[in-house]
């Protein structure tokens, strides 16, 4: 089983910057790692995300421009980077992976089948 920590939230003033990281713990052989985010009362939505193999991203077209993804050259830690932050960004985080014998990747909530326990944004207007 994959485990994944996520950490780096916190309370920030708009405008500001965060850097979230994910920590695999345990060995992945899956295809991607994604971010998504959930705010109250809303369902949980891709922001973006990397392929383990090639180290490509993609994002959400919402979050284009200010939402980079990277990971280590150790490899066990995908960081989130989000810059100028809106009122809007304020979500509870995570971090997600597909299954190794899965294949493709993308930001569909059904394809993945391992997830962390979120870490809080919340941005101030």
């Amino acid at each position: 089983q994959v485990q994944l920590v996520e950490s780096g939230g916190g309370s920030v003033q708009a405008g500001g910057f965060l850097r979230l990281s994910c920590v695999v713990a345990t060995y992945f052989g899956g295809p991607c790692i994604a971010w998504f985010r959930q705010a109250p009362g809303e369902e949980r939505k891709g922001v973006g995300g990397i392929y383990t193999r090639g180290g490509y991203t993609y994002y959400a077209d919402s979050v284009k421009g200010r939402f980079s993804i990277s990971r280590d050259m150790s490899g066990n830690t995908v960081h989130l980077q989000i810059n100028r932050l809106k009122p809007e960004d304020t979500a509870m985080y995570y971090c997600a992976a597909r299954d190794g014998e899965a294949s493709g990747c993308g930001l569909s909530r059904e394809a993945y089948t391992n997830w962390g326990q979120g870490t809080q944004v919340t941005v101030s207007s």
